[in-house]
């Protein structure tokens, strides 16, 4: 007799407590060896007090199963009130998330017959960071931060995973025309490593026309490749797209552990009604079991709802008359699940995980060593005034003798010197200083100089705006890194 494996379950809010007894009793009918040990998240905790939505002696049980299968919760607005996936992800170092959508026509309803991809998401960085300002009266900045380890690791991963499940391509979208720094370095890490998988197709689009392909034409797609933010935004397209959101599973993958998940929010408008799709997260839930390498219990579920979903069997999400059999509720879905296990179905190909169940294999970060050089520093000033001209010469006068004043922009368009009218301005200012003997455009082919400067020279200007009558809010050092500048120019510059 196998021994059960411990999870951890977490019901969550809305529908979850709902289609987790669903997917649980499935699971359990199945055969499945999981010994499920249940926690509280979300609503509640968060009425206790708990900002993250999360007690904090959940962290020990989630660290001893590492396995985690967790409904969707609902996150209060503003108070300041995290969103507990995120936490989630990060804390544990959750850096996949891996999302795979297939059509299930002809019968749940699609504009798309073939549709049969994975986005694979990085999951820990870019604007889910957090971390955000208010700056002045008229601005808030939110960074977004991309990483080279953290890039690295979902590249590699996206790679691996079209490897060993045998897909054909793999697609990176960024910004990278806009964002040529963050999405920049994503884009050429992937060529990078991109190049050691020579039998997997590789491209590269950018994420507005990617998006748009993917609603128009995913037929075009196998594995894709992205950042956080857009690829939390297309994979609800894609899922969508396919027939309803409330069919797709998503695994969120680490070092040491996994959360598994429906994709879809919490729903709290059919909450308690009993109707609710638990596809999502029974998905999520197969994909766990593949993970804790159990692929033939995962193969057992995945048929059986294969099984239900082509022979008619529907909830209301996905319900057609003249394609659907029979409209029924969240328990009788289940039910239908459970009634079909040892079965395979008819005209969808069976589903055979085999051999696809070892961990991806990803090799540890080896950083290196990058020789850095302070070239400048851009000074962020809160003031209302109207005057570009007047800001720049208060500005020139404190940059003293061994600095100059290169540019003043506001919402990155330069307005000093030599800025336009017609530039829509507000109380938000970044001035650029660089050393006085500086040349940024070479002169007529020639190469940029920035001469060096010093750190307490940059303290000295500060004082020196300060003592002005000026309010510096931030600041952000320019570097040359390696010999490559590392900060973006001014639009205009």
């Amino acid at each position: 007799m196998t021994t059960p494996i411990k999870i951890t379950v977490a019901k969550g809010d809305g529908i979850g407590p709902e289609i987790m007894d669903a997917t649980m009793e499935i699971l359990r009918a199945a055969g499945a060896p999981i010994e499920p040990v249940f926690i509280d998240i979300g609503a509640k905790v968060y009425e206790r007090g708990v900002s993250s939505g999360i007690e904090p002696g959940a962290w020990d049980l989630l660290r001893e199963t590492r396995v985690f299968l967790k409904a969707p919760i609902t996150t209060p607005q503003g108070g300041g009130y995290k969103s507990l996936n995120v936490t989630v992800r990060k804390s544990l170092g959750l850096y996949s998330n891996v999302r795979p959508v297939r059509s299930l026509y002809p019968f749940v309803e699609t504009k798309h017959p073939v549709l049969d991809m994975v986005i694979i998401r990085e999951n820990e960085e870019d604007l889910y960071a957090g971390i955000e300002h208010q700056q002045t009266g008229d601005v808030v900045q939110s960074l977004k931060l991309i990483s080279r380890p953290g890039t690295e690791k979902i590249v590699r991963y996206a790679f691996e995973y079209a490897r060993q499940y045998n897909r054909k391509k793999v697609t990176c979208m960024t910004k990278d025309n806009i964002m040529k720094h963050a999405d920049g370095m994503f884009h050429k890490i992937f060529d990078e490593i991109g190049a050691e998988y020579p039998e997997i197709e590789k491209e590269h689009i950018i994420i507005d026309i990617g998006a748009a392909l993917l609603a128009d034409r995913p037929f075009q797609f196998d594995v894709v490749c992205t950042l956080n933010l857009y690829g939390d935004i297309i994979s609800d397209i894609v899922a969508q797209i396919s027939g309803s959101v409330g069919l797709a599973g998503s695994a969120n993958i680490g070092v040491n552990m996994g959360m598994f998940e429906a994709i879809h929010g919490s729903a709290p408008d059919i909450a308690g009604k009993g109707i609710a799709n638990p596809s999502g997260l029974l998905n999520g839930a197969v994909m766990m079991l593949v993970h804790m390498g159990l692929p033939e219990a995962a193969a057992k579920i995945s048929n059986a709802w294969l099984c239900a979903i082509e022979e008619g069997v529907h909830t209301g999400d996905i319900y057609k008359s003249g394609v659907s059999k029979k409209k029924v509720g969240t328990k009788e879905f289940a039910q239908a699940v459970v009634d079909r296990l040892g079965r395979s179905p008819g005209q969808f190909r069976p589903v055979d995980f085999g051999g696809n169940t070892r961990p991806l294999q990803i090799p540890a970060y080896k950083r290196k060593k990058v020789y850095r050089q302070l070239v400048g520093v851009d000074v962020f000033l809160c003031d209302e005034t109207e005057d570009p001209q007047a800001l720049g010469d208060a500005l020139t006068r404190a940059a003293g003798s061994d600095m100059k004043l290169k540019l003043i922009t506001n919402r990155g368009v330069k307005v000093y010197p030599d800025g336009m009218p017609e530039t829509f301005l507000t109380d938000h200012w970044r001035c650029r200083f660089v050393h006085v003997d500086a040349n940024p455009t070479g002169g007529p082919g020639g190469q940029p100089t920035y001469p060096p400067i010093k750190g307490d020279e940059v303290i000295e200007l500060l004082g020196r705006i300060h003592s002005a009558g000026l309010e510096p809010i931030k600041t952000e050092n320019l570097y040359y890194l390696d010999g490559e500048r590392g900060f973006s120019l001014g639009q205009g510059e």
